[in-house]
């Protein structure tokens, strides 16, 4: 059984900073890549960066230079640094296990409930 758990996330101001965090099932966490995502309101879900097992990243051009992904394997955990955050950012923001070449969910099933990031002054 997948489990993902989003935690981190509440109202900061423009340009401040907030580490969303996303604990994984072992199972999945230790093989897979693993990705952030984010849905704004009235809005598609869409994918924010990628983290391989390897701990190489990409990042969405909207968040490249902003924001940055790292994970631990002893804690199964995979971390979103955010850093001058915009308005725009305000969104529910999930994790995942990915499928690096088309960036979908490799358990589109099994989200967790998200965090809720609100960036407002």
């Amino acid at each position: 059984q997948v489990q993902l758990v989003e935690s981190g996330g509440g109202l900061v101001q423009p340009g401040g900073s907030l580490r969303l965090s996303c604990l994984a099932s072992g199972s999945i966490f230790s093989i897979s890549a693993m990705g952030w995502y984010r849905r704004a309101p009235g809005k598609q879900r869409e994918l924010v960066g990628i983290i391989t097992s390897g701990g190489s990243t990409n990042y969405a051009d909207s968040v490249k230079g902003r924001f940055t992904i790292s994970r631990d394997h002893a804690k199964n955990t995979v971390y979103l640094q955010m850093t001058s955050l915009k308005i725009e950012d305000t969104a529910v923001y999930y994790c995942n296990a990915v499928r690096v070449r088309t960036g979908e969910a490799r358990f589109p099933d099994s989200w967790g409930q998200g965090t809720q990031v609100t960036v407002s002054s």
